[in-house]
């Protein structure tokens, strides 16, 4: 009897022994797949964004790859000097395996900076770091204005036209002798010159007139002086 009271005394703390350590097991286990769990449903790492064109537009994506499949809601916003400028956009996205795209229109300029934030309760409610910087080249390039068309050259008319000074400059007016004589009238003879004309006499009467009578005042001159040397010589 005391044999037997033994024997089950010692089978009893066994499996004492034995529920303990699977009772630790078991709750380790269960911390173990807990923290697996929350580490597998969501995490900021399983989110990518990217700045891409779509023809000549600009677009943002952010990618989920989540297996889970933990509902996201995401939120896209356009920095300026580290402040919030504007808020581009906001989506729910459901994370998988192979990854899930979502799109924001966004015609985003050069080296612009986006903050995208995640939030999926309980697990993540953070940016995406780091803040996602748009391409040095735009979607659409900057048309060129096109050349301007030279003018073209005037032809010239048949017949030329008259100088604007020719055109617009008065006649000059008649000077005082020239008005004086009436246009396209011969002056009138003098009443002196009448007799000559008749007689066949030229313009050049006056002039021989007026030789000779220079000459008769030398000659007269000379017999003045040549009798003035005789009578200073009858004197002597």
């Amino acid at each position: 009897m005391a044999v037997l009271s033994v024997s089950r005394m010692a089978s009893r703390r066994t499996v004492a022994r034995s529920v303990r350590i699977l009772g630790v097991a078991s709750a380790s286990a269960a911390l173990a797949l807990g923290a697996a769990g929350n580490a597998l449903a969501c995490n900021i790492n399983e989110f990518s964004a990217e700045a891409k064109c779509d023809g000549d537009k600009g677009v943002i994506t952010v990618t989920d790859v989540d297996p889970a499949g933990v509902p996201a809601t995401v939120s896209v916003y356009l920095q300026n000097n580290g402040a919030d400028a504007k808020k581009v956009g906001e989506q729910v996205v459901k994370g998988s395996r192979e990854g899930t795209t979502i799109t924001f229109t966004e015609n985003w300029k050069p080296n612009a900076e986006y903050r995208i934030h995640v939030k999926a309760t309980p697990y993540v409610d953070e940016d995406i770091k780091p803040n996602l910087v748009t391409p040095a080249t735009a979607c659409k390039t900057e048309e060129e204005p096109p050349a301007s068309t030279p003018p073209a050259t005037p032809t010239p008319s048949a017949s030329p036209s008259k100088p604007a000074e020719e055109t617009d400059t008065p006649a000059p007016e008649p000077s005082e002798s020239e008005s004086t004589t009436p246009a396209g009238n011969a002056p009138a003879p003098a009443a002196g010159d009448s007799n000559l004309a008749e007689t066949g006499a030229d313009s050049n009467t006056g002039v021989i007139a007026g030789i000779a009578a220079a000459l008769v005042v030398v000659g007269g001159g000379a017999v003045f002086f040549g009798m003035r040397r005789r009578g200073a010589k009858s004197d002597s």
